[in-house]
């Protein structure tokens, strides 16, 4: 029995030491790669591309500098929104405030949106104003609203 337990130490002492030096000269392959730097640039992106009309999914195309780069140009797919934020580009995300009241001589009204991040090395505007139609006036407040400006006196007549 002695002998048994004392062989069994030596196989864990062995398996331990092995595995030390496996995870050394992991590390000592790693810190090599490291070292070795690539010539390649980064990556400039051109704007996203619809497949069909101004909006939705499309391309954009990707390409950087050096000798020593397997890859200099690679395509990508991206999506360009079909709604009223298409004219801030698909690349720039913009955290937007509440739509603001309805200016009655325009129809319209605004909100305002701050720049949250650019994607893909986009050039974005910091600060972007949206402008959308009101929607429809009900027609009672309507009606009695140019009634009342018709009569000041009496705006149910």
């Amino acid at each position: 029995m002695p002998g048994q337990k004392l062989w069994t130490r030596v196989a864990v002492l062995a398996l331990l030491v092995l595995t030390v030096m496996a995870a050394v000269g992991g590390k000592a392959e790693k810190q090599g790669k490291k070292e070795r730097k690539s010539d390649c640039g980064d990556w400039q992106w051109s704007v996203c591309v619809a497949n069909e009309g101004d909006c939705g999914l499309g391309t954009r195309e990707g390409t950087r500098t050096g000798t020593d780069c397997k890859q200099t140009i690679k395509t990508q797919r991206c999506k360009i929104p079909c709604n009223w934020k298409k004219k801030f580009g698909g690349e720039c995300k913009y955290e937007f405030q509440d739509w603001g009241e309805c200016d009655l001589a325009s129809g319209k009204k605004n909100r305002t949106g701050v720049l949250k991040r650019a994607l893909m090395d986009a050039t974005c505007t910091a600060t972007v104003t949206a402008t959308k139609p009101c929607g429809k006036i009900s027609k009672p407040k309507h009606r009695m609203l140019i009634a009342s400006l018709l009569n000041p006196t009496n705006p149910c007549k």
